[in-house]
């Protein structure tokens, strides 16, 4: 396995050898099971697909269920795939954690970062305020002027502007492992991930 299913339980600090504090974020790495084995010759291309956490029987369709029923497992409430490792044997049910990566790894994690709604410019592209004297009243934090005159007489595409912030698709790769916790299965990783406590997160080396 290249990656596994993991939940972000929240921040903390450690220190390392030399006594500096690290700020590490705590991930619940698995158990993830396999789900399903897809093969170049079945699907077209080679993955392992494993789930993790579970989910109510009532909230499964009937083809999830039965699909379910092939690997001998219950129902998961998440589904990813992952690459193989060329010469492994994987078997349906197979369960992977946290000690598939050691201290020292250097790992890339993937989540949804945290939706904060329609945001003005300062909070969503870091915009400083406008001047609060001489004769400024209710733009201190407008965007200002976003064009040119009557040449080119338009907005250019890609404008940074108030939108919608967050609630995106986020990779932040090069994160290392500061420690491993078999007992409890947590992976400690120096710096922050994307999204909320308890969201679920992709890791992979």
């Amino acid at each position: 396995m290249r990656g596994l299913i993991a939940k972000k339980l929240g921040m903390t600090q450690v220190f390392d050898d030399s006594g500096l504090v690290v700020p590490v974020t705590i991930i619940e790495a698995g158990p993830c099971m396999v789900t399903q084995i897809k093969t170049l010759e079945n699907d077209g291309y080679d993955a392992v697909q494993v789930g993790y956490g579970d989910k109510k029987d009532k909230h499964t369709t009937k083809p999830m269920k039965g699909h379910y029923k092939k690997a001998s497992l219950s129902p998961k409430g998440v589904l990813a795939e992952f690459d193989t490792i060329p010469g492994y044997d994987y078997k349906m049910g197979q369960v992977f954690n946290a000690s598939l990566f050691s201290k020292g790894d250097v790992v890339n994690v993937t989540g949804t970062s945290k939706g904060r709604g329609f945001s003005g410019v300062i909070k969503r592209h870091g915009f400083s305020k406008g001047p609060v004297t001489h004769g400024q009243r209710e733009y201190l934090r407008a965007p200002g002027s976003i064009g040119q005159a009557s040449d080119p007489s338009r907005v250019f595409k890609g404008m940074r502007m108030a939108g919608q912030y967050g609630n995106k698709k986020k990779t932040i790769e090069s994160l290392s492992v500061v420690k491993v916790d078999l007992d409890n299965n947590q992976l400690f990783l120096k710096g922050s991930v994307p999204g909320s406590n308890n969201g679920i997160v992709i890791i992979k080396k």
